[in-house]
């Protein structure tokens, strides 16, 4: 009996190639079976994998993944009082530019790996191509960033509730409980569920919408804010001012601690990664979403924190709110009931948005996972169904994300902690692949269209700098 020569690329990660993609790209009698798509599938199959999903992703919709991830609306939104109670104004302000400008430089950083390395596995792909002989480096960056993108998915659902909640406070009167808010939270788990299982076309169409609805957004926000708060604050008051409420000491120290809003609230440019393989010119439209994002996402959020500050009437009447999520109170003080009720609305959908794509991305690298031998029950999360969507990982995503919101019901410290740890994962991934870039340069052999030239060793160098200083 002959048995096939099936070879495959020694450096893919875990000798796992799905395809014979030397063969392939060689021109041979196989690479006819293999449905190709322009130069996009051309260097998928060259990196060691049969093209499986439809490129039906157009630029708005990498894009509008990594916008939706990042949330700029809703990571401002929900995490505001975190820089308002530690720094005040002046931690907000500052922290904002100076971590914008950080996270700008690891999306450079990424985006030129992502140009090279085009594929939905992302970071843990790029780290096992770079260092063939350290799998498990590879190994624990895909697990570590799947479960924070399954953590962050959970969070953005949570958000949605208290949202929610919020609005039922504001609108009638009434304070739910931890376990109604749970349960509105499984709601909006199962309605993420079912958006992602219909697959890539719905939401490449949401992603592209959110990018419309952040804009818009803003501007309605902006607006509404600067012209119906009834005492807007001075540029000495938005630019200087320093508030306290944690407890510390040292002013220093409590201005870093503000400076985590600005980083949880950034973190997920790369997200447009995950969707490489459905996007079109992967190789160049990705990378492009990932900077792109962050630059998009600098500007808007610092015109939406401004409006913010010039508005906010009275922080310790924010921080002793009763309201699910704080930033309520500053609305219901800057422009009344009614407004609220809208601005909360605005804020709550673009909400769901981001907490959508986090399953997709956390679904799409159990998918790259299982390709690579790297997950248990790899036929399974391999399947796709006839919307091109793996749905398994998705349904994987929702019960896991159901179980932890469990947690909510005993303890909302309990829940807080576990979710903190997916700002600290995310960042863990970053960091992997900057550190073969700084330390072993000449790793990555191949460069895509879109690369630093001779500013990418600075560039790097930089940005390891960075992830390491905002790690903690």
């Amino acid at each position: 009996m002959q048995v096939e020569d099936k070879t495959v690329d020694l450096d893919a990660p875990f000798s796992l190639g799905l395809v014979d993609a030397e063969r392939a790209v060689q021109g041979n009698e196989n690479y006819s079976s293999y449905p190709i798509n322009g130069d996009s599938d051309r260097r998928l199959l060259e990196l060691g994998y049969k093209p499986e999903f439809r490129r039906e992703m157009s630029f708005f919709g990498v894009i509008g993944m990594s916008f939706c991830a990042i949330g700029i609306l809703t990571g401002m939104s929900s995490a505001f009082q975190t820089g308002l109670f530690s720094g005040g104004p002046l931690g907000l302000f500052w922290g904002w530019n100076i971590c914008s400008f950080f996270m700008l430089l690891i999306a450079l950083s990424l985006a030129e790996i992502c140009s090279a390395y085009p594929t939905m596995g992302g970071l843990y792909f790029w780290v096992c191509k770079m260092k063939p002989d350290a799998p498990i480096l590879g190994f624990c960056t895909g697990w570590v960033y799947s479960i924070a993108m399954v953590l962050t998915g959970t969070s953005g659902n949570l958000s949605v509730a208290l949202y929610i909640a919020s609005l039922a406070e504001v609108g009638q009167g009434r304070t739910l409980t931890r376990v109604e808010i749970a349960v509105i939270a499984w709601g909006v788990n199962i309605a993420s569920g079912i958006l992602n299982t219909i697959g890539t076309k719905a939401i490449g169409r949401m992603s592209s919408f959110n990018v419309w609805w952040t804009l818009g957004g803003t501007v309605v926000l902006v607006i509404t804010l600067l012209i119906k708060a009834p005492q807007r604050n001075t540029g000495v008051f938005v630019f200087t001012d320093y508030e306290n409420f944690t407890g510390w000491r040292s002013k220093a120290f409590v201005v870093l601690l503000g400076f985590l809003q600005a980083v949880y609230t950034l973190e997920g440019c790369e997200t447009a990664a995950q969707v490489a393989e459905e996007a079109q010119r992967a190789e160049f439209l990705a990378p492009v979403a990932v900077v792109g994002s962050i630059i998009g996402s600098w500007a808007i959020g610092l015109a939406y924190m401004l409006a913010l500050l010039y508005s906010v009437q009275s922080i310790p009447s924010v921080q002793s709110t009763s309201y699910a999520i704080p930033i309520a109170q500053l609305y219901f003080d800057a422009v009344g009931q009614r407004l609220t009720l809208m601005c909360l609305t605005v804020i709550a959908l673009a909400q769901f948005m981001a907490a959508a794509t986090a399953f997709t991305a956390s679904s799409r690298l159990f998918y790259a996972l299982a390709r690579d031998n790297a997950f248990p029950m790899k036929g399974q999360f391999m399947s796709l169904n006839r919307f091109q969507a793996p749905y398994v990982g998705v349904w994987l995503s929702v019960l896991i994300g159901c179980i932890i919101s469990c947690a909510y019901i005993g303890s909302i410290i309990a829940f807080n902690a576990i979710l903190s740890s997916a700002a600290i994962s995310v960042m863990l991934g970053y960091l992997q692949p900057i550190i073969i870039r700084v330390f072993w340069p000449s790793a990555m052999k191949e460069r895509g269209p879109f690369h630093l030239g001779r500013w990418s060793l600075p560039v790097n160098i930089a940005s390891f700098g960075v992830s390491y200083v905002l790690l903690p």
